[in-house]
């Protein structure tokens, strides 16, 4: 069976972005485990956290550990970007795990991307 490239057994790696504005850890946690599952599948991932989903690194949950499933799709690979506009809203700041990024940053997301999913 041949691909959308035209070959054989080979899937061409996509770029694809993800959208969180979501706080609910599991569907928080899913979006950053979908990422991590697409980076060991050799896709370039980017994640662009807006709204609610600019409050995921400070998820406690017992069940869902968000900010390390985080952690391992930026170790992996991954790329966090934050909207500026949605921490200062809520009066938080820039981190390493979470840099502030602007909405021409989304706009590039979409451009860029071969596929967008939102989770939220």
């Amino acid at each position: 069976m041949l691909n959308a490239a035209g070959l054989k057994g080979i899937r061409p790696r996509l770029r694809i972005g993800l959208v969180v504005s979501t706080n609910e850890p599991e569907l928080a946690w899913n979006a950053f485990r979908d990422g991590v599952k697409a980076i060991e599948n050799k896709h370039s991932v980017k994640v662009f956290l807006l709204g609610r989903g600019v409050e995921c690194e400070d998820i406690s949950d017992t069940k869902f550990a968000v900010k390390q499933m985080m952690r391992d799709f930026v170790n992996k690979g991954g790329e966090i970007m934050t909207c500026g506009t949605c921490l200062k809203i809520r009066k938080k700041g820039s981190t390493e795990l979470c840099p502030v990024s602007t909405m021409q940053d989304l706009v590039d997301l979409t451009a860029e991307s071969d596929r967008v999913l939102t989770f939220g």
